[in-house]
């Protein structure tokens, strides 16, 4: 059965403009958009089902294309102790930071990660997100990596959202393998991915490339071993310090550099020339205070396509709004409104390998979208928190969640 959705217009993100569409109308057939225009260009159409949008704004459903949404415990006790003045050195020596989450959980059943993520990402859905990535890395073993990848294909399973999971096992060095981080490279490549790849449970490989994780020579490493599964790549690069890890992810044609504060223009020039995609985190650069940019100029001069996330997760940005992220992306990043929802839509769908099928509003597209009861585009990016009046459709049939 085919639905007309009529009455409204539409911010279709076309080349990641908002391309406007006003007085639109919008076909969807067996989970596709299968025509989108203007209304009065539509021909007499019989058998439809016809939806009234009420004169409501359309845009892409949203997407969340950096979470660490699976994981044990939570860390505001830490959140805690740093207002009150104790650093981070002290909170690590005290067994807290990334080795408190990894210990939580390890600690947690299947079952638990997966009713807690799904209160998570039920939060997310509710701000219209209509698919998420989301990543391992707080297990740092096989046991475990395999226990937070099978919650995140639980999840796409259980939920109307599109889930694409990541394995981040190069995301810190576990206990068991303290003073070794070239015998765990080791471990990831020769046993860990291959076993998780096997079992169907990864769509793209990530790694932390920093000081105080993995050098750039040993995320290679995981990249090379990447490639040989078919896997594609993304990684965490230029938080803290720069290392050039954007440009080693753009030599192996990720899919996206991660964080970036302290990327170059040579990165941005790599970057571009490799189509992989900048994803900017305005949630952690928030919560840890930090005040080195990324350089929005840059990323603008060079043409590189510049997604927006929540990066949700337990230590740095326990964010559960994805629209509270495209306001910060204007205030902090100084972004625009149209930049914001490009990030959240064209481009983060091209940073998770889903540009041919999501992102925007198109023929031939997969049928997600959000009716927003706004006055303009820009009001998604206007408003702090709330609940926006709207309507959630993925693959055609509206969200009853």
């Amino acid at each position: 059965m085919a639905t007309l959705w009529q009455h409204c217009h539409v911010a279709s993100m076309v080349g990641g403009s908002y391309s406007i569409i006003e007085n639109a109308a919008i076909i969807t057939r067996a989970g596709l958009i299968e025509w989108i225009g203007p209304r009065a260009e539509l021909a007499p159409q019989a058998g439809l089902e016809t939806v009234d949008l009420a004169g409501a704004w359309v845009t892409p459903g949203l997407i969340d294309c950096h979470t660490h949404a699976v994981f044990g415990g939570n860390r505001s006790g830490e959140f805690e102790q740093r207002l009150q003045g104790v650093s981070y050195a002290e909170i690590a020596a005290q067994g807290g930071g990334i080795a408190s989450t990894v210990r939580a959980t390890r600690a947690a059943s299947e079952e638990q990660l997966l009713a807690s993520a799904r209160q998570r990402l039920e939060a997310l859905m509710r701000d219209g997100v209509t698919t998420v990535e989301i990543k391992s890395g707080y297990g740092l073993d096989l046991v475990n990596e395999r226990k937070m990848l099978r919650v995140a294909r639980r999840l796409g399973d259980a939920l109307p959202l599109t889930v694409r999971s990541t394995c981040l096992a190069a995301h810190a060095l576990p206990p068991e393998y303290a003073g070794r981080a070239d015998d765990y490279i080791q471990h990831i490549c020769d046993e860990l991915l291959p076993a998780l790849a096997g079992e169907g449970l990864v769509d793209a490989v990530d790694a932390f490339c920093e000081h105080l994780a993995f050098s750039p020579a040993q995320v290679e490493r995981v990249f090379i071993k990447a490639r040989e599964l078919g896997l594609p790549v993304k990684l965490h690069a230029e938080q803290l310090s720069s290392l050039h890890g954007s440009s080693l992810a753009a030599r192996y044609q990720a899919l996206s550099a991660d964080h970036l504060e302290f990327m170059t223009e040579d990165d941005a020039i790599a970057m571009a020339a490799a189509g992989t995609v900048a994803v900017l985190l305005p949630g952690a650069f928030y919560f840890l205070r930090e005040t080195q940019l990324p350089p929005m100029d840059a990323l603008r001069r060079h043409g590189v396509k510049t997604a927006l996330a929540s990066d949700l997760n337990p230590g740095t940005s326990p964010g559960l709004s994805l629209r509270l992220m495209l306001n910060m992306g204007c205030t902090l990043f100084r972004m625009t409104p149209e930049e914001a929802l490009a990030g959240v839509t064209t481009h983060a769908a091209t940073a998770l390998g889903l540009g041919s099928t999501h992102g925007t509003l198109e023929a031939g597209k997969v049928a997600d979208f959000v009716a927003w009861q706004i006055e303009r585009p820009a009001d998604l990016a206007y408003w702090l928190g709330g609940d926006l009046p709207k309507r959630v459709v993925r693959g055609g049939v509206q969200s009853t969640f």
